[in-house]
């Protein structure tokens, strides 16, 4: 149970109050040093937010200019787009030609004969059946599936697949072998047939394109492969297997096939969907608009982010106005407060060293000329951006875009390396690799000032700052306790005293009295 302290009994004057004042003053530094530590917070979680705008940015120029693939992005016109279509996949300079399609690539299939086998019942064949009760199959059993691949190679070795009869069914089994194997399968509930389609198109020159083997596939009526299954056939006399064929075409002059309708001639992809009875044309040219959105995204950025460092480098520091203590706050209204803090807030990184010094790597970074390059364009200014003319705006980046848009059309590559060019030297790298690694640079050395969100305070400077100041303070709070007890002594000796005195006079005066 703590002690109740009840001061001015005998003096009549207000201890509680007196001591409050009193330790009022004693709280001076210890409200200074909770200050401090306020400040020191908001320093690093200002230095914090820098680290993760430049971390933004770095990503940004990864992801847009300094990738070739921003800037193979082109618009491919095609003469007859529901025979063929065309889409650019990694080449850099433009292409055209013709193509004429004879025969489209197929898939080899085939299917076997109603499946009349009945369950040891006697009941018609169930696919959701045990394949014990519906092909009466007992024991584990394995089954092999060989197929044609994507390449128009037969794989070289067969896919196993082991099941438990008691176990598994038709319907989970096919799940499996659709997952797991090159062909697709179903079971045709109205037919009562099974079948096997190959899941790439083409034709093997060397034999079937699909080949079966297991008890399974012989109780379900299947053929030991597709090129059996076409020596069969059907009630109606439909072969029970097809052979998967090519595609067969004509391109710029030269008769040719491939075994998918889907392939890449010099970095860009072909897909043929009809058969035609002349050629079809196509050109490509820059997408100039794509290469275009992601430059401008990429300047935009930049602006932002200088904008944002030069602010704070050059914010003003409001010495008059300290972090509000506890006390203060609870003096103040809400919007008072807001006020305050905003200007106490201020100047936080104002002329820092690391920040500033970084400005001027990047500025540097974007204006050494590229050199080495192939396309003899080795500055911004040549494609169109430039630095503002108005000083204020330290170093903002402006477009002039019809310039940068026929630099674009003219040729991407040239864009490409100004902006990703790989070099020994910074003078041989490109802009976007240069502006990453001084990026870089900077946070490593914002990190050291400031940490992370996941570092401990005693592997950053502000971190080790506000440790001491928070040992500071704990030793100072324990102080402020010792001096709060030696007032209350004090002030309880003096009421001792007074009441002592008191009854020394009372004593007195009834002494006096009573010898009157």
């Amino acid at each position: 149970m703590a002690d109740m302290r009840i001061g001015g009994l005998a003096s009549g004057m207000d201890t509680d109050q007196m001591i409050k004042d009193l330790m009022k003053a004693e709280r001076i530094p210890l409200d200074k040093l909770q200050q401090k530590k306020q400040y020191l917070e908001w320093q690093r979680d200002d230095y914090r937010d820098m680290n993760k705008m430049m971390f933004d940015f770095s990503n940004l120029i990864f992801d847009g200019v300094m990738k070739q693939g921003t800037y193979t992005q082109k618009t491919v016109s095609v003469s007859d787009p529901n025979a063929v279509s065309i889409k650019n996949i990694n080449s850099t300079s433009d292409f055209s030609g013709s193509i004429k399609v004879n025969k489209l690539a197929t898939a080899a299939t085939m299917f076997g004969s109603e499946v009349t086998q009945t369950d040891i019942d006697g009941n018609p064949f169930d696919p959701s059946k045990k394949i014990s009760e519906s092909l009466q199959l007992t024991e584990e059993q394995v089954i092999k599936i060989k197929a044609l691949k994507a390449d128009g190679t037969m794989e070289e070795k067969f896919t196993e697949i082991k099941f438990d009869p008691e176990k598994e069914t038709l319907n989970s089994l096919i799940g499996k072998i659709n997952n797991q194997t090159g062909v697709t399968m179903f079971y045709d509930s109205h037919t009562k047939q099974m079948s096997v389609m190959s899941k790439n198109t083409g034709s093997n020159d060397g034999g079937p394109e699909i080949e079966l083997e297991g008890d399974l596939f012989t109780s379900l009526n299947l053929a030991a492969n597709n090129d059996d299954a076409a020596l069969l056939t059907d009630a109606d006399g439909t072969p029970r297997g097809t052979a998967g064929t090519n595609a067969e075409f004509v391109y710029n002059g030269m008769k040719t096939e491939r075994a998918s309708n889907t392939f890449m001639i010099n970095g860009f992809e072909l897909t043929l969907k009809d058969t035609t009875d002349t050629s079809v044309t196509f050109t490509s040219k820059p997408d100039t608009d794509k290469i275009l959105e992601k430059v401008v995204k990429f300047v935009d950025e930049y602006n932002k982010l200088i904008e944002k460092v030069n602010g704070e480098l050059n914010e003003k520091n409001y010495r008059d106005f300290k972090p509000l203590t506890a006390e203060q706050k609870e003096a103040m209204e809400e919007k008072e407060i807001e006020m305050w803090e905003e200007k106490a807030r201020s100047g936080t990184l104002r002329n820092d060293s690391v920040l500033s010094s970084a400005m001027n790597k990047m500025r540097m970074d974007l204006y050494t000329p590229v050199s080495g390059g192939t396309s003899g364009t080795d500055q911004l200014s040549q494609i169109g951006i430039k630095t503002s003319s108005n000083y204020l705006e330290r170093g903002k980046l402006i477009i002039d875009e019809a310039k940068l848009r026929e630099a674009i059309s003219k040729d991407p590559n040239a864009i490409y390396e100004i902006f990703a060019k790989d070099g020994a030297t910074s003078g041989e790298q490109g802009i976007a690799r240069r502006l990453r690694d001084t990026l870089k640079d900077t946070m490593d050395n914002v990190e050291k000032k400031a940490g992370k969100a996941s570092s401990t305070n005693n592997t950053f400077a502000l971190g080790r700052l506000l440790n001491n100041t928070d040992n500071q303070i704990d030793r100072f709070e324990d102080r402020m306790i010792q001096v709060e007890d030696r007032y209350w002594r004090q002030f309880t000796a003096m009421e001792k005293a007074i009441q002592r005195a008191n009854q020394q006079s009372m004593y007195l005066m009834q002494q006096f009295g009573g010898g009157m």
